[in-house]
Order: C-alpha cells, then sequence, then structure tokens
C-alpha cells in the first residue's frame, strides 16, 4: 500500500494538526529507512527505501514523493549492478564537461527530455549508455587510440590476473613477450568498447607479424610485472561477463592466438600500424 493514511486529532474537523496512522491497528507510525532487496529484471538488487512504519504491526505506507525516490533507487541499484551508467553519473559526468541538459542532448541529437529522464532515473537502453559514454569521454582521451579510457598499467595487471584465476594458468611469464597474453587483451579491451563504449584497460594496440599486440609492447613488459593491480579500478559486473566469456571461449592460449589470426580488423592492418578502437564492432571471433 503506497498511499498516505492520516487521522485528524479528536475527530475534529479543522486539518491542523496531522500525523501519519497505521490503517490496520490505528498506531502512530514512524519515517524508516530500510535496506531492502528484490529481483528486478532477472536481477537481484539491493536498494535504499523510506517509508512510514507501525511498530506494532510492521505495516508500511509511503507518500507519493517516498515512492518516487524508491523507483529511483531501484533503476540506479540495476543500472550499478548492470554496468549502466546510473542518474546521478550521468548528471556528474555531463557538469565534468560543462554542458547543460539541452548541450548534452544537442551533443547526443536526443531530446532533452530524454537526458531529464535518465538523470530522474529512467533506465537508458545499452545504446543510449554507449552514446553517453561517447559524449562525455570522446573529447578528454585520444579515443580511437585508447578506447575512452586514459591507460591504466595496474588494470593491465587486473586483467590479466582475473584472466589467470580463470583460465588456470599463468600468463605473464619469465621472458614473455606477451604473444598470447596480448590477444586474451585485446579481445577484452576490443569487446569491452564495443559492449560498454569503453576499453578495459585504455592500452593501444597495433599489428604485428603474430597478431595484435601492445604497441611498444618491449617498453610495458616490465612494468605491467611491477604493478600493482590493488591500485586498479574494479571491475564492472558487466566486464566480468566478458571476460568470462572470453576464458570461456578460449580456455587455452593457442585458442586464443589463432581466433586473432583469423580478425579481419588486424589483417587488414599494414604491420606497425595501430587497430583502431572504432573497428571493435567488426569483430567475429566473439
Amino acid at each position: 500500500m503506497w498511499s498516505l493514511c492520516t487521522k485528524i486529532e479528536g475527530g475534529s474537523n479543522i486539518m491542523a494538526t496531522l500525523k501519519e496512522y497505521c490503517p490496520v491497528c490505528e498506531k502512530e507510525m514512524a519515517l524508516t529507512e530500510m535496506d531492502k532487496s528484490m529481483v528486478f529484471r532477472g536481477i537481484e538488487i539491493s536498494y535504499k527505501d523510506h517509508a512510514y512504519v507501525c511498530a506494532d504491526c510492521g505495516m508500511e505506507v509511503g507518500t507519493t514523493e517516498q515512492t518516487g525516490r524508491m523507483q529511483k533507487s531501484v533503476s540506479d541499484a540495476y543500472r550499478k549492478a548492470t554496468g549502466l551508467l546510473t542518474g546521478e553519473e550521468i548528471r556528474k559526468y555531463r557538469k565534468q564537461i560543462a554542458l547543460s541538459q539541452k548541450g548534452l542532448a544537442d551533443k547526443m541529437t536526443v531530446g532533452i527530455a530524454s537526458i531529464k529522464r535518465w538523470e530522474g532515473g529512467i533506465i537508458q537502453s545499452k545504446s543510449m549508455d554507449k552514446a553517453l559514454r561517447a559524449a562525455f569521454w570522446n573529447s578528454e582521451f585520444t579515443n580511437d587510440y585508447t578506447g575512452n579510457r586514459k591507460f591504466s598499467i595496474s588494470r593491465v595487471k587486473r586483467v590479466v590476473k582475473y584472466f589467470e584465476s580463470l583460465l588456470k594458468q599463468r600468463l605473464l611469464l619469465k621472458g614473455d613477450k606477451l604473444l598470447f597474453m596480448a590477444k586474451y587483451l585485446w579481445y577484452a579491451d576490443f569487446v569491452a568498447h564495443r559492449e560498454t563504449g569503453k576499453s578495459m584497460t585504455g592500452a593501444t594496440y597495433a599489428a604485428l607479424p603474430y597478431g595484435p599486440q601492445f604497441n611498444n609492447y618491449k617498453e610495458l613488459i616490465d612494468p605491467i610485472k611491477k604493478a600493482d593491480q590493488t591500485e586498479a579500478e574494479p571491475f564492472t559486473p558487466e566486464e566480468i561477463s566478458i571476460l568470462t566469456k572470453i576464458a570461456d571461449t578460449f580456455p587455452i592460449a593457442q585458442k586464443v592466438y589463432d581466433a586473432s589470426h583469423l580478425e579481419t580488423i588486424w589483417k587488414k592492418r599494414e604491420t606497425g600500424e595501430i587497430i583502431l578502437y572504432s573497428n571493435s564492432s567488426k569483430l567475429i571471433g566473439l
């Protein structure tokens, strides 16, 4: 029940003093913040709720305003769980690039009502989430080289270690030239860019004779080995899903190596040429 119940003090018709009373036992109710969980769109989420609660029978009732807050809390919890930008994040990133709601709408070629809805709690589609990310980060980073993310050595190390835990094998070996490891990372970065609009590590890849490889990989081997993965940004649920899918598709290193050599976005590049993230939609191995 989500309507506010009130009772007039002393039975008077003069509504000078209103209080919230339980519709079941008529006891006065207290406004309470509660931690709740539910399955929403097939995903189990946890969220905050506010309602008037009866201490005697546990009955909960809420105002229209409280219902709206609850719905926004559910929306943002779902968006966090599925790797979408929350309403607060959309608002924050919009302000970081000094855009009004209309300015962001114009940049994305959508109506201002869409921006207001997304910031207010309406869940955007995955394709619109990609468009939002592109609007926020394309001007900040060299997007086609780094996939809309600033390069992070610690994030590279975190991805490698996560792959190692999934594959039950070492990828970063003594004397290693990143021959196999780079292929797993390449798929992780390019699939993430295709699915979320943002790479996982911000790494730049070149087309080399033995497949896609870190650009200037020789200079990165020691820094990757020494990097502290705990300094890296944690994975989103969607990134974890992508990493798991890659590991399941390529359970042994030779498979990911062979698959990368079938990719036209590598084969059509000259040796040493950068493989642009704008080609991530052309991947065929995943």
